[in-house]
Protein backbone atom coordinates (compact mmCIF):
# COMPACT_ATOMS: atom_id res chain seq x y z
CA UNK A 1 0.00 0.00 0.00
CA UNK A 2 1.20 3.69 -0.53
CA UNK A 3 0.43 7.34 0.03
CA UNK A 4 0.99 9.48 -2.59
CA UNK A 5 -0.34 12.12 -4.51
CA UNK A 6 -2.13 11.62 -7.44
CA UNK A 7 -1.35 8.47 -7.70
CA UNK A 8 -4.54 5.89 -7.80
CA UNK A 9 -4.96 2.18 -6.84
CA UNK A 10 -3.20 -0.36 -9.14
CA UNK A 11 -1.58 2.82 -11.17
CA UNK A 12 2.43 2.07 -9.28
CA UNK A 13 4.41 -0.56 -10.72
CA UNK A 14 6.81 -2.92 -8.17
CA UNK A 15 9.02 -5.68 -8.35
CA UNK A 16 10.46 -7.24 -5.72
CA UNK A 17 13.88 -6.21 -6.05
CA UNK A 18 12.58 -2.45 -5.70
CA UNK A 19 10.62 -2.89 -2.71
CA UNK A 20 13.43 -5.03 -1.05
CA UNK A 21 15.77 -2.22 -1.63
CA UNK A 22 13.16 0.38 -0.24
CA UNK A 23 12.84 -1.49 2.72
CA UNK A 24 17.00 -1.92 3.08
CA UNK A 25 16.64 1.87 2.56
CA UNK A 26 19.02 2.03 -0.83
CA UNK A 27 16.15 3.09 -2.64
CA UNK A 28 15.17 6.71 -0.94
CA UNK A 29 13.00 8.30 -3.49
CA UNK A 30 9.89 8.01 -5.46
CA UNK A 31 11.99 9.65 -8.29
CA UNK A 32 14.79 7.18 -8.36
CA UNK A 33 15.41 5.68 -11.64
CA UNK A 34 14.30 2.10 -10.89
CA UNK A 35 10.77 2.86 -9.76
CA UNK A 36 10.54 5.61 -12.63
CA UNK A 37 11.76 3.11 -15.14
CA UNK A 38 8.71 0.30 -14.00
CA UNK A 39 6.42 3.50 -14.56
CA UNK A 40 6.87 5.39 -17.56
CA UNK A 41 4.64 8.02 -17.86
CA UNK A 42 3.43 8.18 -14.57
CA UNK A 43 4.00 11.41 -12.47
CA UNK A 44 5.67 10.34 -10.07
CA UNK A 45 6.27 12.65 -6.89
CA UNK A 46 9.74 14.19 -6.19
CA UNK A 47 9.45 12.82 -2.52
CA UNK A 48 11.19 10.91 0.28
CA UNK A 49 9.58 7.32 0.88
CA UNK A 50 8.77 6.51 4.23
CA UNK A 51 8.41 2.95 5.42
CA UNK A 52 5.53 1.98 7.66
CA UNK A 53 6.63 -2.09 8.69
CA UNK A 54 5.40 -3.87 11.90
CA UNK A 55 6.03 -2.95 15.22
CA UNK A 56 4.55 -6.31 16.47
CA UNK A 57 5.29 -9.91 15.88
CA UNK A 58 3.12 -11.47 13.35
CA UNK A 59 2.37 -13.82 10.14
CA UNK A 60 1.84 -11.02 8.17
CA UNK A 61 5.61 -9.80 8.61
CA UNK A 62 6.95 -13.51 8.47
CA UNK A 63 4.65 -13.75 4.79
CA UNK A 64 6.39 -10.26 3.78
CA UNK A 65 10.00 -11.04 4.58
CA UNK A 66 9.54 -14.61 3.31
CA UNK A 67 9.03 -13.04 -0.11
CA UNK A 68 11.51 -10.37 0.28
CA UNK A 69 14.05 -13.63 1.20
CA UNK A 70 13.08 -14.87 -2.22
CA UNK A 71 13.69 -12.31 -4.39
CA UNK A 72 16.59 -10.18 -2.54
CA UNK A 73 19.50 -11.87 -1.89
CA UNK A 74 20.88 -8.95 -0.29
CA UNK A 75 17.69 -8.55 2.06
CA UNK A 76 17.79 -12.61 2.74
CA UNK A 77 21.70 -11.54 3.92
CA UNK A 78 21.39 -8.38 5.65
CA UNK A 79 17.47 -9.25 7.30
CA UNK A 80 15.92 -12.32 6.78
CA UNK A 81 12.57 -13.43 6.79
CA UNK A 82 10.55 -14.18 10.83
CA UNK A 83 7.31 -12.72 12.62
CA UNK A 84 9.53 -10.44 13.72
CA UNK A 85 12.77 -8.59 11.83
CA UNK A 86 15.32 -6.00 12.76
CA UNK A 87 14.24 -3.48 10.39
CA UNK A 88 16.55 -1.62 8.77
CA UNK A 89 14.49 2.01 8.12
CA UNK A 90 11.19 3.17 8.71
CA UNK A 91 8.58 3.16 11.64
CA UNK A 92 6.44 0.71 12.93
CA UNK A 93 2.80 0.41 13.59
CA UNK A 94 1.22 -2.27 15.89
CA UNK A 95 -0.87 -4.44 13.91
CA UNK A 96 -2.67 -4.20 10.96
CA UNK A 97 -4.71 -1.44 11.82
CA UNK A 98 -1.26 0.45 12.83
CA UNK A 99 0.19 0.16 9.81
CA UNK A 100 -2.64 1.24 7.60
CA UNK A 101 -3.19 4.58 9.67
CA UNK A 102 0.41 5.22 9.19
CA UNK A 103 0.17 4.89 5.74
CA UNK A 104 -2.86 6.95 5.32
CA UNK A 105 -1.45 9.58 7.62
CA UNK A 106 2.05 9.85 5.73
CA UNK A 107 2.41 11.22 2.62
CA UNK A 108 5.32 9.21 0.50
CA UNK A 109 4.89 6.28 2.35
CA UNK A 110 4.69 2.48 1.56
CA UNK A 111 3.46 -0.64 3.95
CA UNK A 112 2.22 -3.82 4.15
CA UNK A 113 -1.20 -5.09 5.47
CA UNK A 114 -3.99 -8.23 4.99
CA UNK A 115 -5.82 -7.35 2.12
CA UNK A 116 -9.27 -7.12 4.14
CA UNK A 117 -7.47 -4.10 6.24
CA UNK A 118 -6.25 -2.35 2.32
CA UNK A 119 -10.11 -2.97 1.57
CA UNK A 120 -11.94 -1.57 4.63
CA UNK A 121 -9.38 1.45 4.25
CA UNK A 122 -10.10 2.22 0.80
CA UNK A 123 -6.25 2.60 0.57
CA UNK A 124 -3.99 2.58 -2.62
CA UNK A 125 -2.96 -0.40 -3.64
CA UNK A 126 0.25 -1.32 -6.01
CA UNK A 127 0.81 -3.66 -9.11
CA UNK A 128 3.78 -6.07 -8.14
CA UNK A 129 5.70 -8.41 -10.84
CA UNK A 130 4.98 -12.01 -10.04
CA UNK A 131 7.35 -14.81 -10.87
CA UNK A 132 6.18 -15.08 -14.14
CA UNK A 133 6.93 -11.40 -14.73
CA UNK A 134 3.24 -9.87 -14.87
CA UNK A 135 2.52 -7.17 -12.83
CA UNK A 136 -0.20 -8.56 -10.47
CA UNK A 137 -3.36 -6.65 -8.94
CA UNK A 138 -4.06 -8.05 -5.43
CA UNK A 139 -7.22 -9.66 -4.97
CA UNK A 140 -9.56 -13.49 -4.89
CA UNK A 141 -8.26 -14.14 -8.45
CA UNK A 142 -4.88 -13.74 -8.02
CA UNK A 143 -4.76 -15.24 -4.51
CA UNK A 144 -6.59 -18.17 -6.35
CA UNK A 145 -3.75 -18.33 -8.82
CA UNK A 146 -1.13 -18.55 -6.57
CA UNK A 147 -2.37 -21.37 -5.00
CA UNK A 148 -3.78 -23.12 -8.05
CA UNK A 149 -0.26 -22.90 -9.38
CA UNK A 150 1.62 -24.00 -6.60
CA UNK A 151 2.79 -27.77 -6.14
CA UNK A 152 0.90 -29.30 -3.27
CA UNK A 153 1.98 -33.06 -4.07
CA UNK A 154 5.25 -31.90 -2.11
CA UNK A 155 3.66 -30.00 0.95
CA UNK A 156 3.79 -31.75 4.19
CA UNK A 157 0.37 -31.74 6.00
CA UNK A 158 -0.43 -29.00 3.32
CA UNK A 159 1.97 -26.98 4.39
CA UNK A 160 3.43 -24.23 2.09
CA UNK A 161 4.63 -20.99 1.33
CA UNK A 162 2.42 -19.39 -1.47
CA UNK A 163 4.95 -16.58 -2.08
CA UNK A 164 6.49 -16.02 -5.54
CA UNK A 165 4.28 -18.81 -6.96
CA UNK A 166 5.20 -19.12 -10.60
CA UNK A 167 1.43 -19.49 -11.46
CA UNK A 168 -0.13 -17.09 -14.03
CA UNK A 169 -2.02 -14.27 -12.59
CA UNK A 170 -0.82 -14.99 -9.16
CA UNK A 171 -0.27 -12.23 -6.42
CA UNK A 172 3.54 -12.99 -5.54
CA UNK A 173 2.79 -12.12 -2.13
CA UNK A 174 0.10 -14.60 -1.10
CA UNK A 175 -0.39 -16.80 2.30
CA UNK A 176 -2.47 -19.35 3.43
CA UNK A 177 -4.30 -20.21 6.30
CA UNK A 178 -4.61 -23.44 8.28
CA UNK A 179 -7.09 -24.43 10.56
CA UNK A 180 -5.99 -27.14 13.22
CA UNK A 181 -8.07 -29.51 15.38
CA UNK A 182 -7.28 -32.07 17.81
CA UNK A 183 -8.24 -35.58 17.14
CA UNK A 184 -9.85 -36.48 20.33
CA UNK A 185 -12.01 -33.61 21.43
CA UNK A 186 -13.37 -33.04 25.17
CA UNK A 187 -16.36 -31.61 23.88
CA UNK A 188 -17.23 -33.52 20.90
CA UNK A 189 -20.52 -31.72 19.73
CA UNK A 190 -18.81 -28.45 19.73
CA UNK A 191 -16.19 -30.05 17.41
CA UNK A 192 -18.72 -31.46 14.50
CA UNK A 193 -20.32 -28.12 15.11
CA UNK A 194 -16.99 -26.48 14.05
CA UNK A 195 -16.24 -29.25 11.59
CA UNK A 196 -19.96 -28.57 9.78
CA UNK A 197 -18.88 -24.81 9.12
CA UNK A 198 -15.72 -24.99 7.79
CA UNK A 199 -17.34 -27.77 5.36
CA UNK A 200 -20.01 -25.42 4.61
CA UNK A 201 -17.12 -22.83 4.04
CA UNK A 202 -16.32 -24.64 0.79
CA UNK A 203 -19.62 -25.03 -0.51
CA UNK A 204 -20.56 -22.74 -3.00
CA UNK A 205 -22.78 -20.72 -0.96
CA UNK A 206 -19.83 -20.36 1.74
CA UNK A 207 -17.11 -19.55 -1.57
CA UNK A 208 -19.24 -16.52 -2.77
CA UNK A 209 -19.47 -15.09 0.65
CA UNK A 210 -15.91 -15.43 1.26
CA UNK A 211 -15.49 -13.62 -1.79
CA UNK A 212 -17.21 -10.40 -1.14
Amino acid sequence: MVNLIGIKPGQLKLTGAVIANICLGKITKWQHPAIVGLNKGLNLPDQEISVVHRSDGSGTTFIWTNYLSKVSPDWKTAVGEGTAVSWPVGVGGKGNEGVAQYVKNIEGSIGYVEYAYAIQNSMTDALVQNHATEFTKAGIASFQAAAVGADWSKAPSFYLMLTDQAGKGAWPITGSVFVLMFKTQEKPDTAKAVLKFIDWAFSEEGQKLAAT
